[in-house]
């Protein structure tokens, strides 16, 4: 609860034997990922599903709750009446998207580019906090942690931290032990007033593609954090109580070693069910097959006649058909929303929805 914040790098040995031999496994299951990743024909599939995943369950940490289906509707029309929580969770996959763009381009992770992100998610200019009396309070409503409390403190600590990602210099550890310690700063610094722990998930997917150990956002730690939500706070407080750094970087480090197993596991069975698609379409309906096609149908979970217009160059009456006859052959259902019309990839949303522990082929 007085825990101090120091500027980092950390004054202690970060990379404990226990930590580098985590740290091995953690890098040969992220290279799985990156590789298996690669075999999708299009990245804006697993973009655009993953992200929505993981928007849903970052935002699930804040009890912000949604369905995959309000999810994919959100994403389908603009103008579709969405709950207050959904409309928050697609503000998360829109600031993930947005963030992941700028790190693609300039492999730096920037203050602006952060508070960018931050405003993405609340809609609002708020910025850095400036008035004092945030206070970090456990189940019980106890106190349990005071982050800064002036803006000339954040706002140092959180150039410090900018330049403790962007600068090799300042430390040589393993940039997976390097992500940990960033998650760790920059939930202690604390420096909005809303969607730090949603910002901070974000910059962990960001700071792996900076350093090219994922080629695009596809590993997200929140399902993880959800189902180890206590020891995830309480890790956090023991380096602030004690220092204690090895049990924190060891519990991220299983975070990307389980995420990764999880994600290899989606990855590959979305490639499944594309081939599973394309024999399908070409055996029972070949006028229509193409890849482009069979891009859309793993693009959107949710698909509409608009979006094979745009993605296809192919005019209404052709998509219509298209649609029309992926339904017949049981590839796509039909529903609708007022007087719109979309169409469900039925396997998909079951494989999004069950996951790993769930989901058989």
């Amino acid at each position: 609860m007085n825990y101090k914040i120091s500027l980092l790098p950390p004054g202690i040995e970060l990379e404990t034997k226990a930590v580098l031999k985590k740290v091995a496994e953690a890098h040969r299951y992220l290279a799985e990922l990156k590789g298996v990743a690669s075999t999708i024909p299009n990245e804006e599939i697993l973009i655009n599903t993953l992200t929505l995943q993981e928007a849903k369950d970052s935002s699930a940490i804040e009890n912000i709750i949604t369905t995959h289906d309000e999810l994919f509707k959100a994403e389908l029309y603009t103008d579709y009446v969405i709950s207050a929580s959904t409309k928050e969770v697609s503000n998360y996959a829109h600031a993930l998207r947005k963030g992941f763009k700028f790190v693609r381009k300039n492999k730096i992770l920037s203050l602006n580019n952060i508070l960018d992100i931050q405003r993405e998610l609340e809609k609002n200019n708020a910025g850095f906090r400036k008035v004092p009396g945030t206070t970090l309070k456990n189940n019980k409503g106890e106190i349990v942690y005071t982050p800064p409390q002036d803006y000339p403190t954040i706002f140092n600590m959180m150039e410090n931290l900018e330049q403790y990602i962007n600068n090799d210099e300042m430390s040589d550890v393993d940039p997976l032990v390097k992500m940990a310690v960033i998650h760790h700063q920059f939930e202690t610094i604390h420096p909005f007033y809303d969607g730090n722990g949603r910002t901070g998930r974000i910059i962990n997917i960001l700071y792996l593609v900076i350093k090219e150990l994922l080629t695009i956002p596809v590993l997200y730690l929140s399902r993880y954090i959800i189902q180890n939500k206590s020891m995830y706070y309480e890790l956090l407080q023991e380096v602030r109580d004690k220092n204690s750094w090895e049990r924190w970087i060891i519990f991220i480090l299983d975070g990307i070693i389980n995420t990764s197993k999880e994600t290899i596991f989606l990855v590959e069975n979305i490639k499944i069910l594309m081939d599973q698609h394309k024999k399908k379409i070409k055996e029972e309906s070949p006028k229509i097959y193409s890849q482009d096609l069979i891009n859309n149908l793993f693009r959107h979970p949710y698909t509409k006649i608009e979006f094979l217009i745009d993605e296809l160059s192919i005019s209404r009456v052709t998509a219509t058909k298209y649609l029309d006859q992926l339904v017949e052959i049981k590839i796509l259902t039909k529903e609708k929303v007022w007087k719109n019309n979309y169409y469900i990839n039925n396997a998909l949303f079951e494989l999004l929805l069950k996951g790993k522990d769930n989901y058989h082929v």
